[in-house]
């Protein structure tokens, strides 16, 4: 795999039973590109290997003046030098390519996933872990991909200079074969608690990302309550708890690299002296402890890959982790169905009772915002799916559960707007430039969604001469705007979607009264004749409602028009007049007399008879 093949056309299915048998997966996923690093770095490590016999035979041939054994030497330094040079450059090049591929197949494994689950994501995971993985948890899984490669091919060097080494003189040969093992794995037990305290720099540097993010978010409102010293406080306050976890961390990282400086000193030490010893008395040549010395100094180099390697894997398996957390929820357990269809017909939850006939506008009211909001993202299709909630039976559109549906179909079919959907930076162009029918054009979902101020803002801040408001740009997540804007303009793109069921979550809760029956009176006019429904609590838009449905402890207790729920049920009147309990006993001791005062009339008319 190259990098101009880059996005892959299916990123695979990942292994996401663990954290390291994700990491497994990704190697094997590249196994080409993992070969040809291999490859590479062997030659690399080869070629160094070679110098100290080079070495070791120029010095010879200068001690004992046979200039064609120098001559020899020089040439095989001169290939040797090529090899390293050619062998380096594609080692760094073939490595740079697995982390780039490794990291773009993360990332879009979790975009992906992030697409399907849509807004249940972050009620499973928190934002400021999502920030993290799809950031620095991506760089660290790609880094331990690409040094794995590098590491076997390091790991092969050192066997083969060892083996070299015990075979051209066993008497510094063994010295060296018996203490490499030893430095390769003499940092190992402090692996565990630099791991620990690298996972907790991490968890407080997602919480310190996710803060920062609500702040940002919420920036607007802190700034009309004079709260951004306080938040302000609470970031300095995270952010210094995240440097002492790092300097912990570099503490711990900083022991390991030491002892991985002092442990080969004390060998080349040891070396040096028994070496010089056994020169002296005759039983080595210097050239040979020039050979083992150079030998036993470049592998130096080879063993600084083992202490990569460790590093790597100690930060990339709480990322993997963290990785496959996300990648391991899944948006419904059931099998799709292979009709991919889009159905007819009405809108039913068997869990709540909730009815929404077909191309009627059907309005739900109901006293738990929070209960309201899980059933419009049921309703859509978009709730989580777990092994503790796989019983609970599908939406149904047209007699089909929504959950059997592919994913696409069911996105056509059923279109969901929470209450605060978010807008994307770009031109108001773009932002509509969404999927659709084709039926509802742009202007005229702007004009049901009343946004004729929003385009007189966005004329006056336009760039081109005409002023045209379609190609101003508007800033991240509307920022710029105001609420009220935000959701007129939210609004609109979801109308121009024309899906066959449109969901809507308040969506006129931001607004004032009189714009609010505008809008009411526009989304009832341009959704006229296709099954729309709207959780809102507002008499202004129950009150243009082909249909009104009232959700009390998670089930339908009553149906019927605005008016005819007003005057018979108590608890919708408390719901959207906002009557209290003392004023619903006044409500209705005023009725009972209103009906004795209606009733006095026709009992004196009785006693007249009766006495007649």
């Amino acid at each position: 795999m190259q990098i101009r093949d880059l996005p892959y056309t299916d990123p695979g299915d990942p292994d996401v039973r663990s954290g390291p048998r994700f990491l497994f997966w990704l190697g094997r996923s590249q196994l080409e590109g993992q070969l040809k690093s291999l490859s590479w770095g062997l030659l690399h490590h080869c070629a160094i290997a070679g110098l100290p016999l080079a070495v070791g035979l120029s010095v010879q041939a200068v001690i004992d003046g046979s200039g064609r054994d120098l001559v020899t030497a020089g040439v095989l330094l001169v290939v040797l030098g090529v090899l390293i040079s050619v062998g380096d450059t594609m080692l760094h090049r073939t490595a740079v390519t697995n982390w780039i591929t490794a990291a773009a197949r993360v990332q879009q494994l979790l975009a992906r996933r992030t697409a399907e689950l849509g807004s249940a994501l972050t009620r499973r995971v928190a934002a400021g872990e999502v920030v993290a993985v799809s950031t620095g948890d991506v760089e660290k899984i790609g880094w331990f991909v690409e040094a794995l490669s590098r590491f076997l091919a390091a790991a092969t060097a050192l066997v083969l200079i060892c083996v070299g080494l015990v075979l051209y003189l066993p008497s510094l040969g063994v010295l060296v074969a018996i203490a490499t093992p030893v430095l390769a794995l003499a940092v190992l037990p402090l692996l565990p608690r630099a791991t620990r305290r690298a996972d907790l720099q991490r968890e407080k540097a997602g919480r310190a990302t996710e803060l920062a993010s609500d702040t940002v978010a919420g920036l607007r409102v802190l700034r009309g309550i004079g709260g951004e010293e306080l938040f302000l406080g609470r970031y300095r306050r995270a952010s210094q708890e995240v440097r002492e976890a790092a300097v912990r961390s570099a503490r711990m990282w900083s022991l390991i690299s030491a002892i991985q400086v002092f442990l080969p000193g004390v060998l080349l030490i040891s070396l040096v002296w028994y070496g010089a010893t056994l020169a002296r008395d005759g039983r080595i040549d210097v050239g040979q402890l020039v050979t083992v010395y150079s030998a036993a100094t470049l592998m130096l180099f080879p063993l600084r890959n083992v202490e990569e390697i460790a590093m790597a894997y100690s930060f990339s398996r709480p990322s993997a982790q963290r990785a496959v957390r996300v990648l391991s929820l899944r948006r419904t357990t059931r099998p799709p169905s292979a009709d991919a269809e889009v159905p007819q017909g009405d809108l039913y939850d068997p869990v709540t009772g909730l009815m929404a006939p077909q191309g009627v506008f059907t309005a739900v009211v109901c006293g738990d915002p929070d209960e309201a909001g899980r059933l419009a993202e049921r309703l859509g299709g978009h709730a989580e799916q777990d092994e503790a909630s796989a019983s609970v039976p599908s939406v149904l559109l047209g007699g089909v559960a929504l959950d059997e549906l592919p994913l696409g179909t069911a996105r056509t079919a059923v279109l969901v707007q929470d209450k605060d959907p978010v807008l994307l930076s770009g031109t108001l162009r773009e932002l509509l430039d969404v999927p659709s029918s084709g039926d509802v054009t742009a202007r005229d979902a702007l004009a049901a969604a009343r946004c004729d101020d929003v385009l007189d803002a966005l004329a006056q801040a336009s760039v081109d001469a005409d002023g045209d408001p379609m190609n101003t740009r508007i800033t991240e997540r509307g920022r710029s705007l105001s609420g009220g804007q935000r959701q007129r303009l939210a609004l609109a793109r979801s109308l121009v979607t024309d899906p066959q069921v449109l969901v809507l979550d308040e969506p006129t809760s931001a607004v004032d009264s009189h714009t609010e029956a505008r809008v009411a009176a526009g989304i009832e006019q341009l959704r006229r004749g296709r099954t729309t429904v709207a959780f809102a609590s507002s008499p202004l838009l129950l009150d243009l409602a082909d249909r009104v449905v009232l959700l009390h402890g998670g089930t339908v207790v009553a149906a019927g028009t605005h008016r005819e729920l007003l005057r018979h049920e108590p608890a919708y009147r408390a719901v959207v007049t906002r009557e209290t309990e003392e004023e619903a006993v006044g409500t209705a001791a005023q009725d009972r007399l209103t009906t004795v005062d209606g009733l006095r009339p026709a009992r004196a008319s009785e006693e007249i008879e009766e006495r007649a």
